[in-house]
């Protein structure tokens, strides 16, 4: 379930006159619902998917809800001055642990209670749902030394300004703390801000998908 797994929603900055006040705060389990209301709001490489799926929730199962529940401590809320959440960056320092700890407790649950779709279904839906009762794994060459991954999903108030760039950099160093060498995540080949965003910021490309690349960063040691 890395960002190499799928294009990523982000986008990565716009310009406008006036932005509001943003902090960056810690993840409590009340952002939960919010967060995943962002996630569907920037989940059609960083446009609102709202209108293409039947159950809202599917994307923040895939690809907000673990980290959530397993590395809390690695995820970072962009908060409105009335504590709103408008952005997020989640992380592991371990892909592999990540991936068999989502095998062992997150998965199990979602694929009780959701169906594995007609073989026929198309829709956006049953791709979901096919990526949680057969999650993706990740085994690629250069993953010894770029083992975390992170997810960052901003809304259209939250991009530009900086506001990205330091929910980003938060999540960097919290990864750092826990000792990962480097770390990756996926892009769109559509999201060409995202892109230029990313390599401003030091990551490079390791590896290109049929839907974009995987982009990686190594980290200073601790």
């Amino acid at each position: 379930m890395t960002d190499a797994s799928r294009p990523t929603r982000t986008a990565a900055s716009t310009s406008t006159s006036a932005r509001p006040a943003l902090t960056v705060d810690r993840f409590v389990p009340a952002d939960r619902d919010a967060l995943y209301d962002v996630c569907l709001r920037t989940g059609d490489s960083g446009q609102d998917a709202t209108d293409l799926y039947q159950d809202g929730d599917l994307l923040g199962h895939v690809y907000l809800g673990a980290y959530l529940a397993l590395e809390p401590d690695l995820a970072r809320v962009l908060r409105r001055t009335d504590g709103t959440a408008v952005g997020y960056c989640v992380a592991t320092a371990s892909t592999t642990e990540f991936e068999r700890s989502c095998e062992e407790t997150w998965w199990p649950p979602l694929r009780s209670r959701l169906a594995v779709p007609a073989p026929d279904d198309e829709s956006p839906d049953a791709h979901l749902l096919r990526a949680i009762h057969s999650p993706a794994r990740s085994e690629a060459a250069w993953l010894a030394q770029y083992p975390a991954h992170l997810h960052i999903d901003l809304l259209p108030e939250a991009q530009g300004g900086g506001a990205g760039r330091r929910v980003l950099e938060a999540v960097l160093e919290a990864v750092t703390d826990a000792g990962a060498p480097g770390i990756h995540l996926g892009v769109g080949g559509r999201n060409l801000r995202a892109i230029g965003f990313y390599e401003h910021l030091g990551f490079r490309t390791l590896q290109e998908q049929p839907w974009g690349r995987t982009m990686g960063m190594l980290l200073p040691a601790r």
